[in-house]
């Protein structure tokens, strides 16, 4: 290994460690460059009551980082003829969530594009941290149990006027995803991305069923509050899926392969369809971008969840940091981007 390259390596572990020391980071740090790993790193506690540590390979929360799975399964859709990018919602839907708009379209959803009312309106919740769910948590475990939460809510305003983030969209994707594939949602996500990309663990827990491997959320620094009574038991296409900071970097290598959908596709996906000033991002199909770059951001915030990974196809680097507090990835994700993204 030639010395300068160990003295970078050396300097991104040290600002992490600073950075991490000065928050309380809990969670994984990782860094690729290429086909070589500059750095992974673990920091915190997976579970403070029992004093277990996090470790590299511990799974974390993505919350709305499951959106771009969903955005994905649902392109391998399209890339098998089952779907088209202008499929209506309401084709598919039939007489359910009568108050979707006719003209929505697969498109539409995929882009936050559709206009239809949101079960989960982030611009009218105050704190991450607020019990939000309208029903008992348990009550949504599946991708129908969703329909009891989904429905109610006025079109805001004409399909592909504008973007405007929508959680409950990424639901409809998944039930779309669900009736065309005749698959539960958690299966086809399994099928079409996790096993092309080889994400071993990756995969839709139960927040009352929590694995050795997963980490509790939690909602501040320091307390043993959890998330367990924030969130649905089991995440559908907006949120919910659980993975390890590996099978982040398997999910970007996969892509860029046209493993999970040929390239073409994803060149699709990762065109900018919107300005998003209030992040500023842009927004393609499932995927946040670069204001001005080439780097493709995932991510996600929820009550003891926060991720972010940002790719650079360009200069082959990808940072990563998932985090069981609520806030905790931010500072860390935010010295790596000015670090790294060019």
């Amino acid at each position: 290994m030639d010395r300068g390259y160990g003295r970078r390596v050396d300097d991104l572990e040290t600002l992490v460690d600073r950075v991490a020391a000065a928050t309380g980071f809990s969670g994984v740090v990782r860094v690729d460059r290429g086909g070589r790993v500059e750095l992974a790193k673990a920091y915190g506690s997976a579970h403070r009551g029992h004093g277990i540590p996090n470790a590299v390979d511990t799974r974390f929360g993505l919350a709305s980082g499951t959106k771009a799975l969903t955005a994905l399964s649902i392109m391998s859709l399209i890339d098998a003829g089952r779907l088209d990018l202008d499929t209506t919602a309401r084709s598919v839907l039939g007489e359910d969530l009568p108050l979707i708009d006719d003209d929505v379209t697969v498109e539409h959803l995929l882009a936050h594009r559709s206009g239809i009312g949101d079960y989960f309106d982030e611009d009218a919740v105050e704190s991450m941290t607020d019990y939000v769910m309208p029903i008992p948590v348990h009550r949504l475990a599946t991708t129908p149990d969703y329909l009891a939460v989904l429905g109610g809510h006025g079109q805001k305003f004409a399909p592909g006027e504008r973007f405007a983030y929508n959680n409950g969209g990424f639901v409809v994707l998944a039930l779309i995803g669900e009736r065309v594939s005749e698959m539960p949602f958690t299966e086809l996500v399994r099928t079409r991305v996790c096993e092309p990309a080889d994400m071993r663990d990756t995969e839709f827990l139960r927040s009352d069923e929590p694995s050795e491997r997963a980490a509790l959320g939690y909602l501040h620094g320091d307390g043993l509050r959890t998330n367990v009574l924030h969130l649905p038991v089991c995440g559908s296409g907006d949120g919910g899926v659980y993975s390890t900071a590996a099978d982040i970097h398997a999910l970007w290598s996969a892509l860029y392969a046209g493993r999970i959908v040929p390239v073409d596709r994803l060149a699709e996906m990762v065109r900018p369809r919107s300005d998003v000033p209030s992040e500023s991002m842009r927004y393609g199909l499932g995927f946040w971008l670069h204001p001005t770059g080439d780097a493709v951001i995932v991510d996600g915030a929820d009550a003891g969840v926060s991720f972010r990974t940002v790719h650079a196809e360009s200069t082959g680097v990808t940072h990563t940091v998932l985090s069981n507090t609520t806030a905790g990835a931010w500072p860390l994700t935010g010295h790596l981007s000015e670090l790294l993204t060019p």
